[in-house]
């Protein structure tokens, strides 16, 4: 079918992505937070990587099945508005509950909840994009998506912070064993992440399948095997351009990892001299994680439209490499800071990085996959952030004592040299001419 889709406007882009800010203030909870939850419950420092085993264990069982199944589904409300609703509840309900675990592994349960929620919402979501935008758009839509994750982390990241400073929630308070200001920042979590969702739900719908399509899916086999069938086969005919993506990934998503599991660690050892989870100094180094994260998620968010504007005009390919490239520096920087404020320095780079990271690889993917494919190829390029993450948490407790000697700063410097491998690996893509909208095509949809 050769229809034709309608350019949006700005607002209309910016409405149709709200609810990413609510996925993303919850993911922005989790990176600032999970590791010093796990601390406070009493967790030991090299197991930090299998409790946060949730996140990519869920994205690699959940986002291909629910990208397959958001594909063939047909409803009145559209393909992917049940599965935005449905993972929405359930992610706010998660919120709720986290602050108030009493152990490890309760905590560690919940994050299984609460990644599988947010792994629900999140692909159709990618699908929703690439259904609702013609190719002319897809930067300006997917680096929206990027500036609302840098919107919602920031936002996430600052939460506790803010409290602290501006509302007078004591630093040194807890409700059982988990701060005071962390714990109230999970639950404004949970009503921005669903009231969010509702929004985008209000606002934009997706546009209704025809009576071809509908019939095209009716006839196509259901059921768990078809599902599976089509995640496989799927799998058999990935496009060039999506392999050649995988190298890229493997090194950003692994190093993304580590940094998220062992930075609040290593800014206490290189700001303190200690990595005491009962240490007041310790404290003080996650509690200003919040603004070192909230700043390179704040870059992020400005950085996002101009990001969009460049790789409209120049492709989306080798930008990527310069914003992976400057992160790297910037971890690899981090050691040798000793003054807290000086730390805001490399978040730049990190923040260009991240919203490159959310946007620049989806518009490469949206270029080189069949239409009629977009949810299932989402769910199958989510495994390339998943499977990295799930070698980081199965390998670096192999190693973290023996080659990064029990040092959380060595964890950070192992970061930074992936993402600079990362940023060399783009060299090797191949982008099919034409895939993704460049220059010409940016000048003549500029009306």
């Amino acid at each position: 079918m050769n229809f034709i889709k309608p350019h949006l406007s700005f607002g209309q882009i910016i409405n149709m992505n709200f609810g990413f800010f609510g996925l993303q203030y919850s993911f922005g909870l989790q990176q600032a937070n999970m590791s010093p939850i796990y601390s406070y419950l009493g967790a030991d420092e090299s197991s930090l990587p299998l409790l946060w085993l949730a996140g990519p264990m869920t994205g690699l069982i959940v986002q291909p099945i629910i990208g397959a199944l958001s594909d063939k589904t047909i409803t009145k409300w559209g393909r992917r508005t049940p599965y935005f609703l449905v993972g929405a509840i359930l992610c706010s309900l998660s919120l709720l509950v986290m602050p108030f675990s009493s152990s490890v592994w309760m905590a560690a349960s919940v994050l299984w909840i609460l990644d599988a929620s947010n792994n629900i919402t999140q692909e159709p979501y990618r699908a929703f994009v690439s259904d609702k935008l013609d190719k002319s758009q897809h930067s300006l839509g997917f680096l929206t998506q990027s500036a609302f994750t840098g919107l919602g982390q920031t936002l996430s990241y600052l939460t506790p912070f803010l409290l602290i400073n501006f509302f007078a929630i004591s630093e040194s308070g807890k409700i059982g064993r988990i701060p005071t200001s962390t714990l109230m920042a999970f639950l404004i979590g949970a009503v921005v992440s669903i009231s969010s969702i509702l929004w985008t739900l209000k606002t934009t719908k997706e546009i209704p399948l025809s009576e071809e399509e509908k019939a095209k899916i009716r006839s196509s086999p259901a059921g768990v095997a078809s599902t599976f069938s089509e995640i496989f086969e799927a799998m058999r005919e990935m496009p060039l351009t999506m392999k050649l993506m995988a190298p890229m990934m493997l090194f950003s998503w692994y190093g993304m990892f580590i940094y998220w599991q062992y930075i609040a660690k290593c800014v206490s050892s290189t700001l303190y001299n200690t990595v005491d989870s009962e240490s007041p100094l310790f404290r003080k180094a996650e509690i200003w994680i919040g603004p070192m994260g909230a700043f390179y998620n704040a870059v992020a968010f400005i950085s996002a439209f101009g990001l969009a504007w460049l790789a409209r005009k120049y492709g989306p390919k080798y930008l990527h490499g310069i914003c992976l490239f400057l992160a790297g520096i910037g971890l690899l920087a981090i050691p040798f800071i000793h003054n807290k404020y000086l730390l805001f320095v490399p978040m730049i780079g990190m923040g260009l990085s991240w919203a490159s990271m959310m946007g620049n690889p989806y518009i490469m993917l949206a270029g080189s996959i069949p239409a009629e494919r977009t949810g299932v190829y989402m769910g199958i390029f989510n495994m390339f952030i998943v499977i990295p993450m799930l070698l980081e948490t199965f390998t670096l407790p192999l190693y973290y004592k023996s080659l990064l000697n029990s040092d959380p700063v060595n964890a950070i410097r192992l970061a930074g040299v992936l993402l600079v491998l990362a940023a060399v690996s783009v060299v090797f893509i191949k982008i099919r001419k034409g895939a993704v909208v460049g220059e010409t095509e940016f000048r003549g949809s500029a009306h």
